[in-house]
């Protein structure tokens, strides 16, 4: 009996242990399609949910946004009949394609044309009108400075600082600097004010994340954009409304509309690398903004004198070309020329010589004209500079202590070519003048201006006739051309003076008199 009973428990035993292996089976099998076991293992580890989706840019906005501000100005101008809006300026463009039936801007009352206008007959009011336009700026200092351009408040009679909480503030100006576009002004505001951080844009690189925010199209504020950086130290742009003097423009893709002027360019972390001023209203994607090194190296000067000092030396700078290099041996070599001297200046003393080439300022190499103007202007007035030059070929350094550069009216007398007196103006093969023109001459200098009634107008020469030689003395370029007239004046300044000039296809002689 017993063995028959062990028998019975061994076969129960061994039936509950099949069906117990079965249902392990079968829960595993369950479990696996169901995907329960990965959402237990997730809850167990405390995996937090996907956040891969948030922006980055949401705490920069966050962080940013309170210390950008909307800078609404009013100008007075100078009207006949209606008020309108003038088309000169940063918003030319952009009211033209507003108005385009105005022939000197729309109308304020939201372009009805009729309005306000004088009825036949009546006469028309020469009241100056006060024009409305706004733009953007951020705060730098707690105690109320902001940063702007330059031509946002430029002549402007009233100033209004908008925040991003709605408050409105009177601002006055602390000084502008329309070499660079960029300006301070200030509010006074109780207790502390949210400031946006200033970086470093010697450190940003192409490709770096940009993020734009400002006042788009003058009635959006607060508007952020995304893009990057498209290229850095742009130079020679023409700009609606007037060029700065001094340009190393940051380009981005992020959006810069209108209204944008003066508003900050972060980085990622949500500091201002520079200040958007400029867009290409023909292109997409194509916005500028002013480094903040060069702004924070302005405003610091705007907030202590009121003004910006900058160094001069007072030579005519010009790019030395591949062909120019080249003629005179010099290839492979970085630098720029001197194309002239003005007596009684630094680099006169200093013993700069027209056709010197100059590689090394201050132990700083020298790449192009525009690189070579910021160097100069950011030396310290009256400082004493090494400038290595190649004269002949042969190198050589001179010592020079910078003076301060007098107002542009002034510059611009003392810049005066040598050939002023025969009302000519001239320019190098690859300027401007040449490029729009299609003319491929590559020696010689184009006449671009000759003044009516001048000994030049008087002997035939024209607007656009190039000069091949002086005196029989060949003319390559501006510099060969200053230095025969130079000497023709020096030598007899009462001879006429002798031109072998190209027009069209065809070259003839002309003898200007300098006594008319």
């Amino acid at each position: 009996m017993e063995s028959k009973e062990t028998i019975r428990a061994a076969k129960v035993l061994i039936l509950a242990g099949g069906i117990l292996a079965i249902g392990i089976v079968v829960g595993f099998i369950l479990s696996g399609n169901l995907s329960l076991s990965p959402a237990s293992q997730a809850r167990e580890a405390g995996i937090p949910a996907v956040n891969s989706l948030d922006s980055p840019f949401t705490q920069i906005a966050d962080k940013t946004l309170p210390a950008v501000v909307t800078i609404e100005t009013k100008r007075d101008v100078a009207s006949e009949g209606s008020p309108q809006f003038n088309f000169e300026g940063p918003y030319g463009d952009f009211f033209k394609r507003l108005f385009p039936d105005q022939p000197n801007g729309g109308q304020p009352n939201g372009g009805q044309p009729n309005q306000g206008q004088p009825s036949p007959g009546q006469p028309k009011s020469s009241r100056p009108q006060r024009v409305p336009s706004s733009g953007s700026g951020f705060i730098f200092e707690k105690d109320g400075r902001i940063l702007t351009n330059n031509h946002v408040i430029r002549d402007a009679s009233d100033i209004t600082v908008i925040l991003n909480d709605k408050r409105k503030f009177k601002a006055k100006v602390v000084g502008t600097d329309p070499s660079t576009d960029v300006a301070v002004i200030k509010i006074n505001a109780d207790g502390d004010l949210p400031v946006v951080p200033l970086g470093d844009s010697e450190d940003v690189r192409i490709g770096d994340w940009a993020i734009a925010i400002g006042n788009a199209l003058g009635e959006l504020s607060g508007t952020l954009t995304v893009g990057v950086i498209s290229g850095k130290g742009r130079t020679n742009l023409s700009i609606v409304g007037g060029a700065p003097a001094y340009q190393d423009f940051l380009q981005t893709d992020a959006s810069i509309n209108f209204g944008n002027s003066g508003g900050p360019l972060l980085n990622i972390r949500g500091e201002a690398i520079g200040i958007n001023t400029a867009i290409n209203p023909s292109g997409e994607g194509i916005g500028f903004a002013i480094p903040i090194n060069m702004a924070k190296h302005i405003s610091g000067q705007l907030i202590a004198h009121g003004r910006v000092t900058r160094g001069w030396l007072g030579i005519a700078p010009q790019e030395l070309t591949p062909e120019l290099a080249d003629s005179w041996g010099l290839r492979n070599v970085s630098g720029i020329l001197v194309g002239s001297v003005n007596p009684s200046t630094p680099a006169d003393s200093a013993g700069f010589h027209v056709k010197d080439v100059i590689t090394e300022f201050d132990g700083q190499k020298v790449s192009d004209v525009q690189n070579f103007r910021l160097l100069v202007a950011d030396t310290p007035v009256h400082k004493k500079v090494r400038v290595h030059v190649l004269r002949d070929g042969q190198p050589q350094d001179l010592w020079v202590r910078l003076g301060e550069r007098p107002d542009e009216k002034t510059i611009g007398e003392r810049n005066a070519p040598p050939t002023e007196i025969l009302g000519l103006s001239v320019e190098p093969m690859t300027g401007d003048f040449a490029k729009e023109n299609s003319i491929r001459e590559k020696s010689g200098v184009v006449i671009i201006d000759v003044g009516q009634g001048s000994p030049a107008d008087d002997a035939g020469l024209q607007r656009g006739d190039i000069i091949k030689e002086v005196n029989d003395t060949k003319v390559k370029d501006v510099s060969d051309y200053n230095a025969a007239i130079d000497r023709a004046k020096s030598k007899n300044p009462r001879k006429p003076i002798v031109m072998l000039v190209k027009r069209g296809d065809s070259t003839q002689f002309l003898a200007v008199d300098p006594e008319g």
